[in-house]
């Protein structure tokens, strides 16, 4: 049972309560960018109206999302200085570089051309104003790509020396970038984001749908995200594999915790469920597969699989949370995986907005995808420990010399301006969801009256007016 005065605890509660708070933002904003792209690019090669009014619908959202992700992320950079000056102290001459290429090349990308992309569709022509789309999208993957290049390298640290003061100097920038963790887990976080995306897409237009089956609007944003969950979700679960087989090369012990071993031996088995105990080293009442766990770890049905008694007490993470938030990551995939060949088979048969168990499904798993993001980088930070930068730099040698009474009341305030600020964000961005997406969408453009899609009545509102044309948009 942790310290609740001790100083490094309450450090670290406040910059993982901080950085939970921030991720959901970013891995929203990531996806969304890109989604809008889509819609964009949808729109110029069919001129289908009924793109542009999606594009508008979720334009507003990705600008609340990213102004709240900015906010969020800039709190985060003061606590390196508050509470973990020794860590910036040490790891400053490799991460403060990373860190601002991210605003040199990814921020200013995205901010240079948010507002075109905002405000310059009447503005510009069509090709200028599809361009500052697709460098706002461009500008969130560059920002996931320098994030997670600095946080890889506090996982797999190479390409550095140690100066005569102890402080972590590059002596390679290419394997400092190109660390050996960094490759599979940005894969792992874009994939992560564009299904959590999805979800919310899905999740929105399922909502409207059943509210209104022939809402165009909703219809489309559906569609669209149940082929992301039927392609992507699959690719995760290999990218997953492929990260896994990474961390256990290079962070054996967090492997152990996240699958609960504590003994080192051949043809483990896989643990489905159970308490793991660090005191008494051991999981009780583990759910087991025989023989699985060496399989899915080594590809061998006898491969050696170590346990966390390898490692002295003071060197291993605390499995009884690494191992439930893995667990909490791995199911939520696997639903999302289930779900995206739902939908795949309900496409086949041409009911895919037929019935309701589909769409509720899809509402009741709306924000799966960011408690699998919290879960993954739960299991990644915490099964790092009891280190910030693996085998180097102990979290206990990195916390600024503080008192408990100020990262508490810091603590405190986070927690009621957070929850005050971001919810009235969250809260805002949920009234925008609940607009109807069809609203005004101009019908029979294009085969959509063929195929007698129609506005109708929604449930529970007044029904639309019978669509009127209006000018034409771009330049």
């Amino acid at each position: 049972m942790p310290d609740l005065l001790d100083p490094l605890f309450l450090a670290r509660l406040q910059f993982a309560f901080t950085v939970s708070a921030h991720i959901v933002f970013p891995a929203f904003s990531i996806g969304l960018a890109s989604y809008l792209a889509v819609l964009e690019a949808l729109w110029l090669w069919t001129r289908d109206n009924a793109y542009l009014k999606v594009f508008d619908y979720w334009k507003v959202i990705f600008a609340v999302t990213f102004g709240m992700g900015v906010v969020s992320g800039i709190v985060m950079s003061y606590q390196f200085g508050t509470n973990w000056s020794v860590f910036s102290d040490k790891t400053g001459p490799v991460l403060g570089p990373l860190m601002g290429y991210e605003v040199l090349s990814a921020f200013f990308l995205e901010a240079g051309f948010l507002g075109v992309m905002l405000f310059g569709f009447d503005r510009v022509g069509r090709r200028l104003h599809f361009f500052a789309t697709l460098m706002v999208a461009a500008g969130t993957l560059f920002s996931a790509f320098w994030i997670l290049s600095v946080n890889s390298w506090m996982q797999t640290p190479q390409g550095h020396d140690v100066n005569e003061v102890g402080q972590f100097v590059p002596a390679d920038w290419w394997e400092v970038i190109f660390n050996p963790s960094f490759p599979y887990r940005l894969v792992h976080m874009v994939l992560a984001a564009y299904l959590t995306t999805a979800f919310v897409v899905g999740g929105v237009g399922a909502w409207h749908l059943l509210r209104d089956n022939r809402d165009r609007g909703a219809r489309i944003m559906f569609s669209m995200a149940m082929w992301m969950a039927l392609i992507v979700a699959p690719l995760q679960v290999v990218a997953g594999d492929f990260h896994g087989l990474n961390t256990l090369e290079h962070q054996p012990a967090k492997i152990a915790a996240m699958e609960g071993h504590y003994e080192t031996r051949r043809g483990a088995p896989l643990i489905l469920f159970g308490l793991p105990d660090d005191t008494a080293e051991e999981t009780r009442f583990a759910v087991e597969i025989p023989k699985l766990g060496s399989m899915i770890l080594t590809h061998d049905w006898n491969g050696e699989v170590k346990g966390l008694k390898a490692w002295p007490r003071e060197d291993r993470p605390p499995a009884e949370v690494v191992f439930w938030s893995f667990r909490v990551m791995v199911a939520l995939g696997l639903a999302m995986a289930a779900v995206g060949l739902w939908s795949g088979l309900r496409r086949l048969q041409g009911r895919l907005f037929d019935g309701r168990w589909l769409p509720w499904t899809v509402v009741a798993m709306t924000p799966s995808g960011f408690v699998a993001v919290i879960a993954g980088w739960i299991t990644t930070e915490v099964g790092r420990q009891p280190w910030t930068v693996y085998g180097l730099l102990r979290t206990a040698e990195s916390v600024s010399p503080i008192e408990a009474a100020a990262v508490g009341s810091s603590l405190t305030a986070f927690v009621a301006v957070y929850f005050a600020v971001f919810g009235a964000g969250v809260f805002y961005i949920l009234r925008l969801m609940a607009r109807p997406p069809g609203a005004g969408i101009e019908y029979g453009i294009g085969p959509t009256r063929a195929a007698g899609i129609m506005p109708g009545p929604a449930v529970g509102r007044r029904a639309a007016p019978p669509p009127q044309p209006e000018p034409g948009k771009g330049g």
